[in-house]
């Protein structure tokens, strides 16, 4: 929770109308109205972080239905999973001359923040998601621990298995645009990029890309895995973390981007290209896919653990005025 003030405290404050950590000539200067109200949408999602902060930790949090907390979580990770394993990245190259200063997925502009505002916000977000992972990971192992035991060799036939391969493969089918694309920037192509952030490629647009890719990679291991359990001896957990890191960092990502580049679009140059709208539409396409297959997954789990202990229930007692 205290790694959240500062954050909010900028945010109310530039929303007040200071210029703390806002450099002459920035870009955020002139955002009006729009620039308010993201600021605004911004501070009511890391008070949602404390939110969920409490909820982990309080009683009553053990009374909230899966999907209250389940949804906020996995939209949590995808924020904060890209810019806990990117910014590190960023920050050991600029202490050799790499890098830009500007960290994971922030705009193209030269006097866009001073240097310090972003150690301290995005320090803060990795103290979030460590902590908050920690916690959920407790949470979790506490209220639905029976539902990930064993190995993959040990999941039972199921009459949804098909349909859990078909997503499965929709997923991988999706996921082919997106990592194909970012495959092709890391390498150097410039192909569906606007004229501004082209002429901006750095070494942090490079780990930018290297992060997103990998996370695709991770999601389509991950329901594969799930999915045909060639690797029987391998422990259920393992695909389980592919896919939910996964597809949750894929997805959230590529939404949040799409939303940053439609508010931050100025000039022309700066404008989403329709081939990079598309590349995140799909991955959000591809992580609803996995969501889905997850909250069947799980029910399904769910329900079979249910039956033994309905069978082992005693039976009510007798009635003998029935007889």
């Amino acid at each position: 929770m205290v790694s959240c003030l500062p954050y909010i405290a900028l945010k109310v404050a530039w929303m007040a109308g200071s210029q703390l950590g806002i450099p002459d000539g920035s870009a955020l200067l002139d955002g009006g109205t729009t620039l308010r109200v993201a600021n605004g949408a911004t501070v009511l999602m890391d008070g949602a972080v404390i939110v969920l902060a409490l909820l982990l930790t309080r009683p009553w949090g053990k009374r909230v239905p899966a999907w209250l907390l389940v949804l906020p979580m996995w939209v949590a990770s995808g924020l904060l999973l890209p810019i806990m394993t990117g910014f590190p990245i960023q920050m050991a190259l600029g202490l050799f001359g790499g890098g830009d200063g500007r960290p994971v997925g922030e705009g193209n502009s030269d006097a866009f923040l001073d240097p310090w505002v972003f150690g301290v916000v995005y320090g803060g977000f990795i103290v979030q998601g460590l902590a908050l992972g920690s916690l959920f990971a407790l949470y979790a192992r506490e209220r639905w621990g029976h539902l990930w035991q064993g190995r993959l060799r040990d999941l039972p036939d199921s009459p949804t298995t098909p349909a859990l391969r078909a997503t499965a493969v929709a997923v991988a089918g999706a996921a082919l645009l997106p990592g194909v694309t970012h495959l092709l920037w890391l390498s150097g192509s410039t192909a569906g990029l606007n004229p501004g952030r082209a002429a901006a490629r750095t070494s942090d647009f490079y780990v930018l890309e290297a992060v997103s890719l990998l996370f695709v990679v991770a999601t389509v291991v991950g329901v594969l895995l799930l999915a045909f359990r060639r690797t029987g001896r391998l422990s259920l957990r393992l695909p389980l973390v592919l896919a939910w890191a996964g597809s949750a960092a894929t997805a959230c990502w590529g939404g949040w981007l799409s939303v940053t580049g439609l508010i931050g679009a100025g000039e022309a140059a700066d404008r989403p290209m329709p081939a990079t709208t598309t590349v995140y539409a799909v991955q959000m396409l591809a992580g609803a896919l996995v969501m889905t297959l997850g909250a069947y997954f799980f029910a399904e789990r769910a329900a079979a653990s249910a039956l033994p202990a309905a069978a082992d229930a005693p039976a009510p007692p007798s009635d003998s005025r029935v007889s």
